[in-house]
């Protein structure tokens, strides 16, 4: 790795339930990162909420800021979603937190350049979710469909679809894949990973953690149906459907697990990744919920949280202990983690942030970007710091996909106190894969 990370944008926070939020134009030989500014960064109200774009140049180096949206809404869940389209130019797909009813999409003007973008335009949720508002964007395109699909939490707060057959220029409503009886917050919280061709991998959890003593549970989508890991089928028609629940998929944590002494519940999704049979999934969870501390009238047990790696080898999966988390980042979001996520390109490669150090087991004044490596698929990690003895928190890392050429892992650092209220700045470390 570089020793210093590339700042890519001055201001600028992501959520973990949308993607692609960066990710590299081959052909350009460009990174693209998207990302939600916040009023207490760079640019102050007049820059807060604006959802935006930053684009570095590998080769050039050459850096540029675009703004999809200004003052859109400051909060870190309205990240845009990045696709490139068969004809070069760039899809951003972004929604607010529930606060509208919304999912709005820009597309570039021309192929391969992000500094010109069509008028924005919107698909409206008002009638399919009961005016409950929409969240989150996930947009990916299946070459041998040729359809694009865009995974929001709207109706029922169930992981609904959009549906494009023209490349995000227009979008229908496509069904839903998850349908459950609503607990607290929301329902299912899912990550997706697409292989481009035919292919979209899941994990899902039951509910909020919360409000919920979640399993994880992994399947895919491919011929519009929606199949457990095995390949057994639980929705044989995915496209129109009222969606099934998420607990016909297969199950890789479930709650309650104890390992080496350790009770591990409430569970959470962070990354998942797939190459050929073999699937890596990145799970948080709590260990030992017995701590309680009463914030605003409510009970929070955050003391000891978890990142475990499972992985599927084409006929079960294997779940093992990854890293220590921590207590929870937020006072009041007790299961928010610094999060890990899977090299798309190497199952076995793994980045996590996390203020105890993997290695040694010390807790460090903050947290720190860590790349682990496994040669017996989970069982045992070597770790290498990638940030140390740094001046602010290094959170929710991912590794971008587009340029297998190069490793590229992107995080943000700064100071969060909530999704709403964050100074952090983008950043990037590069290297030749090796």
């Amino acid at each position: 790795m570089s020793e210093t990370p590339l700042v890519i944008n001055d201001n600028g926070a992501w959520c973990w339930f949308q993607d692609d939020r960066a990710l590299v134009d081959p052909v350009a030989q460009v990174l693209l990162v998207g990302s939600v500014a916040s009023p207490q960064g760079p640019g102050g109200d007049h820059r807060g909420g604006n959802i935006e774009v930053a684009t570095y140049n590998l080769v050039t180096g050459e850096k540029a800021t675009h703004v999809l949206h200004e003052n859109l809404e400051s909060d870190d869940h309205n990240a845009p979603a990045l696709l490139i389209r068969p004809d070069g130019r760039y899809l951003a797909m972004y929604a607010k937190h529930k606060t509208d009813n919304y999912s709005r999409f820009r597309i570039s003007v021309r192929p391969h350049d992000a500094s010109a973008w069509q008028a924005e335009e919107v698909f409206d949720w008002t009638e399919l979710a009961d005016g409950r508002g929409a969240t989150y964007s996930n947009v990916y395109r299946l070459s041998g469909e040729g359809r694009s699909y865009n995974f929001v939490r709207a109706v029922n707060d169930d992981q609904s679809i959009m549906l494009s057959t023209d490349d995000g220029s227009s979008w229908a409503y496509g069904g839903k894949l998850f349908t459950r009886p609503k607990i607290g917050y929301v329902n299912g919280y899912t990550r997706y990973y697409s292989d481009g061709q035919d292919r979209i991998d899941l994990i899902t959890t039951d509910h909020h953690p919360r409000d919920f003593n979640n399993n994880i549970y992994h399947g895919y989508l491919q011929g519009n149906a929606l199949h457990a890991s095995d390949g057994t089928i639980v929705n044989g028609a995915i496209l129109g459907s009222k969606g099934v629940n998420q607990d016909q998929l297969s199950v890789i944590f479930s709650a309650n697990l104890v390992h080496d002494g350790d009770e591990l519940t409430h569970g959470w999704t962070s990354d998942v990744k797939r190459q050929g049979e073999q699937i890596a999934a990145v799970i948080s969870c709590r260990a030992n919920d017995v701590n309680g501390v009463l914030y605003q009238e409510q009970r929070l047990d955050h003391d000891d949280h978890r990142l475990l790696y499972a992985k599927f080898d084409g006929t079960s999966w294997e779940l093992h202990p990854l890293a220590k988390a921590g207590a929870a980042l937020l006072p009041h979001e007790q299961d928010y983690t610094g999060l890990g996520a899977i090299d798309p390109y190497d199952l076995n490669r793994v980045y996590v942030s996390t203020p105890i150090d993997p290695a040694s087991g010390l807790a460090t004044e903050h947290y720190e970007i860590y790349s682990g490596t496994t040669h017996d698929d989970g069982q045992s990690w070597t770790w290498e710091a990638i940030t140390s003895d740094s001046e602010v928190d290094n959170l929710r890392p991912m590794v971008v996909a587009g340029d297998p050429l190069r490793h590229i892992v992107c995080w943000f650092r700064g100071q969060m106190s909530s999704s709403q209220d964050y100074t952090t700045e983008m950043v990037a470390m590069i290297q030749p894969y090796s």
